[in-house]
């Protein structure tokens, strides 16, 4: 993971010790090469390096994607750790269920352009609107 870049000055800066806490398998794996860690943990690798630079916010495209269920857990649980720390988060995914979870807004875009806004519990009462711009 690079080293800290502190640049707005947080009080409660990010270091590699946070990192290892929030990603413990980072640190068992950090003597490996980045080419050589699992699809999951190149995508906490590559949160880890993000919240090295001390971000205001966050942003994740479909961070899960493609990676094992326990390690799709295991990212949902940390951005839920992250929210709870009060680290700002844009979450790009199709994942209703865990979206609904940690997400205070939801915004569905369609063509660039935001179609539907609203919160987890009208976006759960709303099924007919995932079905059509998610497909569940």
């Amino acid at each position: 993971v690079a080293a800290s870049g502190n640049r707005l000055g947080n009080p409660d800066p990010w270091t590699m010790e946070k990192i290892h806490a929030l990603f413990p398998r980072l640190s068992e794996r950090g003597a490996n090469m980045g080419g050589t860690l699992s699809g999951g943990e190149q995508q906490m690798l590559a949160i880890g390096r993000a919240l090295m630079t001390n971000p205001r916010l966050l942003i994740l495209d479909e961070a899960t994607e493609g990676l094992a269920p326990l390690i799709r857990d295991e990212i949902w649980n940390c951005l839920s750790l992250l929210k709870a720390k009060g680290q700002s988060v844009l979450v790009i995914d199709k994942n209703v269920e865990n979206l609904t979870r940690i997400a205070d807004r939801h915004y569905i875009i369609e063509r660039g352009r935001a179609v539907w806004s609203g919160t987890s519990d009208e976006l759960i009462a709303a099924p007919e609107l995932q079905h059509r711009y998610l497909g569940i």
